[in-house]
């Protein structure tokens, strides 16, 4: 079985500007775990920002190279990735679910709750909890309007519910 693969940065994990790379325990131990979690989980508040001359800037990736540099992020916030991911989910996904078409979507965190957000009208002060397991496929069955029927993880609940702690755990300081 052949299953075509569109790869798209519009799915990519969200950019954490100035802590893009560093190390999520030691950047709480540094600013505490209260801000890491704001600057992760919040909405609509982003990290310090890169410059444009940072070796982490987008810009300076050659996988990048044919993105004009206003659609390069120096930092996002959910927001800015929900902007982000949005408009594939509308061009791409949502098309080829309304062909019939069974779609597999392999994102990043920030990404996948960007698109959960929207499918199921979590509200902006919610989101920040929601955490979902790395690498355990979500199955969302849809109406013939794109809504949301019901939703699952396929594995075993309490996996799940490990795997989910594992992630929001992520941020903590190490004892």
């Amino acid at each position: 079985m052949w299953i075509p693969i569109q790869n798209t940065w519009r799915l990519n994990e969200r950019h954490y500007g100035a802590l893009q790379g560093l190390n999520k325990a030691q950047t709480a131990e540094k600013y505490g775990e209260a801000q890491v979690k704001i600057w992760r989980r919040s909405y609509d508040i982003p990290p310090p920002a890169l410059t444009r001359d940072d070796e982490r800037f987008p810009g300076h990736d050659p996988r990048y190279q044919d993105l004009k540099h206003k659609d390069m992020p120096l930092t996002e916030c959910l927001k800015d990735t929900v902007a982000r991911t949005l408009p594939y989910w509308h061009e791409t996904i949502a098309p080829a679910v309304k062909d019939g078409q069974r779609v597999i979507v392999a994102a990043h965190g920030n990404s996948l709750r960007g698109l959960v957000m929207y499918l199921d009208n979590v509200p902006e002060q919610d989101i920040v909890e929601l955490n979902i397991p790395t690498g355990i496929p979500l199955v969302y069955e849809l109406d013939e309007n794109l809504k949301p029927i019901q939703h699952y993880y396929l594995g075993d609940a309490e996996a799940i519910a490990r795997a989910a702690k594992a992630v929001a755990d992520q941020a903590r300081r190490k004892a």
